[in-house]
């Protein structure tokens, strides 16, 4: 059996409306030059009383999720990361070529749902 090649990750992306909220369509496969994207769960020790000596099983602690990716400076997908850091760009031009503007300091941000996958293991 082959080994998995990094040459066919895949990553997909699209804009939630409503944050925590995946998008069911409008994905878009986007370059990249690596990512520790991820997400765990811990579980923590229960602190309840009064069950007798026996510990009580585990309860589950908040989903964390991060990681960083490594994008290229393209012009085609790089405008899809200015929008996840700075919101929607200040469009302008009636034709090419358009002006796009982005402004910094927003307090609401854009969320995404970003996959990431390697067909052959399979792992998404």
């Amino acid at each position: 059996m082959a080994r998995a090649q990094g040459a066919r990750a895949l990553m997909a992306l699209a804009f939630e409306t409503t944050y925590g909220t995946p998008p069911v369509s409008g994905f878009t496969r986007m370059p990249f030059a690596s990512t520790s994207l991820g997400a765990e769960q811990p579980l923590l020790n229960s602190e309840l009383l009064g069950y007798g000596r026996d510990p009580l099983a585990p309860i589950k602690d908040a989903v964390t999720a991060d990681g960083d990716v490594v994008v290229p400076l393209d012009a085609e997908a790089f405008g899809f990361w200015l929008k996840a850091a700075f919101g929607a760009p200040t469009t302008t031009g009636a034709e090419a070529p358009y002006s796009h503007e982005f402004q910094s300091g927003s307090w609401t941000l854009p969320s995404m749902s970003i996959e990431t996958g390697m067909p052959e293991v399979p792992r998404y």
